[in-house]
């Protein structure tokens, strides 16, 4: 398999191919690999009754926050990562239209384990909404389909490994 494009290049192309992040109008900002940021306005998909967020949509946006940290990390060793497990402490609601602002940045990189710690605020009310903690497998990045997805984004051939 041909070696991987720069960190820069990985996120953009991961961008293109997160469906999850589009979908849920999430934008992402890489700090430096292992620390990112997401914005999230909350919308009425996100609600679970007139007044508040439902839990998913704010455990989705640590999850992502989280993997997007430990995976820009990984990037540098041209490897991906996959969600472990993560923890999550709900603070305070969530409301209607909230624009949240969720951080993560990596503890510790291991030879198979990432350590990301995360929190989600909602700037405007000056509270921090969530809080959270989450483990992500490495694994070398030519086995997954992410690897099939980039290279096609890149025009490269495809890899019979995948």
């Amino acid at each position: 398999m041909p070696e991987l494009p720069d960190v820069a290049t990985l996120v953009a192309l991961y961008e293109q191919i997160n469906h999850y992040g589009r979908a849920n109008g999430m934008r992402l900002t890489v700090h430096r690999p292992g620390a990112v940021s997401y914005r999230m306005q909350v919308q009425e998909q996100h609600l679970s009754s007139p007044g508040a967020a439902h839990g998913g949509a704010i455990a989705g946006l640590m999850d992502a926050v989280l993997g997007a940290a430990a995976l820009t990390r990984a990037f540098i060793d041209q490897e991906f990562v996959s969600t472990v497990e993560f923890k999550l402490n709900f603070l305070h609601p969530v409301r209607p239209h909230d624009e949240l602002l969720a951080h993560a940045e990596v503890e510790h990189h291991g030879k198979s384990l990432v350590v990301v710690n995360g929190r989600i605020e909602c700037p405007a009310r000056g509270v921090v909404v969530a809080l959270g903690l989450g483990t992500f497998n490495r694994y070398p990045a030519t086995k997954r389909e992410f690897v099939q997805a980039m290279a096609e984004q890149l025009g490269l051939p495809k890899s019979d490994e995948v």
